[in-house]
């Protein structure tokens, strides 16, 4: 049986995919676990500590070519926008050009099938077009999922042939900015093509760090270039997934699977922001009665921010108890938070016991750990306003 599972896991090893950076990562010594299917850095030789304090005080690089991009394509703005307001509760029709938009894709419950990043190119003749990224775990389910239900003039086109990369922190402008000047005049969740260090690329003012930063997708055999060209400036460091999950939690943004799934809706998950008022008026999304009842008279569970007292942290899956014993939620992600230098955790409870300041206990290894609902994020967001 031992050898048998060798050989199991040396397949699973040989059918992961690979980014176009791989070979980068591997001749930066990171190292490297299978993540939703690829071969991906986990840290660097700096380690994740590291790594997550060098993003909060310079700039950090990530390899984010896992996830899934794709376009949208209709013959003109409203078409392709009506098409996925279908799918999708945030208000695409206004979205003007060159801004992204954050957004779910939902079952006819209401329930969360993933979430994703719309956005809708700068340049006239691309109208009709419209870029979604999503999770790299769903993104063949979501592709499959958006097709079957496309009007016959609006086409779905995966953007395999691309790479994605994010440079977050508070460095992170400058650093682009020497090789992309017109980066730096852009805004939070604005989005626009232009060439980085000689690459044509599209960049939006984004991330998922709660720093100020840039998402950067170009062509996946030139994505390396840009790599390489940022690289260059001392003040970026590669990051990898660990960090990126330790800065996510600090930043108090929802990972898929974790904290928001199709047992969940945006309003539990206090995505109230993400739906526009036209959307909540009108509806005509999935769950759409649900989702309008739940702002009408409110859920009767929703996400919470956590602070454990001590330094132990408490993990996704453990109980939520109030300090008589009763069992009122779970946690869905925590760990130790580098910058807050304090243990924090977000889940779901009864909205009773939601209330920032509310005294609840975490069990962990069968013990209450004492723990105060907080508001979110943990750590200040940066973003370039």
């Amino acid at each position: 049986m031992a050898a048998e599972a060798v050989e199991a896991d040396a397949a699973g090893a040989e059918a992961l995919l690979k980014t176009p950076l791989h070979s980068r990562h591997v001749t930066l010594g990171a190292r490297m676990v299978p993540f939703a299917g690829y071969d991906m850095p986990v840290q660097y030789p700096m380690g994740i500590l590291t790594e997550h304090n060098w993003t909060r005080e310079k700039a950090g690089l990530f390899d984010v070519s896992h996830m899934g991009q794709a376009f949208l394509l209709g013959p003109d703005h409203e078409t392709t926008a009506r098409a996925l307001e279908a799918l999708i509760p945030a208000d695409i029709v206004n979205l003007a050009p060159g801004k992204q938009r954050y957004s779910q894709l939902l079952d006819e419950n209401g329930g969360i099938l993933d979430d994703l990043m719309v956005t809708r190119s700068s340049e006239p003749d691309e109208d009709g077009a419209l870029l979604l990224i999503v999770n790299a775990a769903c993104k063949t389910a979501d592709y499959a999922h958006i097709e079957a239900r496309l009007p016959a003039n609006v086409k779905l086109v995966r953007a395999e042939h691309r790479g994605l990369i994010a440079l977050q922190g508070p460095a992170a402008a400058e650093a682009l900015a020497a090789l992309a000047p017109e980066a730096a005049e852009m805004g939070f969740m604005s989005a626009r093509s232009m060439k980085v260090s000689g690459v044509k690329a599209n960049l939006s003012r984004s991330g998922y760090t709660g720093e100020d930063g840039y998402e950067i997708s170009a062509a996946a055999n030139r994505i390396g270039e840009i790599w390489d060209a940022l690289l260059l400036d001392p003040r970026v460091k590669p990051i990898g997934l660990g960090a990126r999950d330790s800065l996510r939690l600090e930043a108090g943004l929802c990972l898929y699977g974790h904290d928001i799934d199709t047992t969940t809706s945006p309003v539990e998950a206090r995505l109230n922001w993400s739906i526009q008022k036209r959307r909540r008026e009108e509806g005509g999304f999935p769950g759409a009665a649900r989702i309008q009842r739940e702002f009408a008279e409110g859920v009767s569970r929703v996400r919470i921010g956590l602070l454990p007292e001590g330094r132990a942290p408490a993990r996704e899956g453990a109980d939520i108890a109030t300090p008589e014993g009763e069992i009122v939620g779970k946690v869905t992600s925590g760990g130790f938070g580098p910058t807050l230098n304090a243990p924090c955790a977000m889940g779901y409870v009864a909205k009773a016991h939601s209330a920032p300041g509310t005294r609840l206990d975490l069990i962990v290894r069968g013990k209450p750990l004492a723990a105060t609902v907080a508001p979110m994020p943990f750590v200040p967001n940066r973003y370039k306003r």
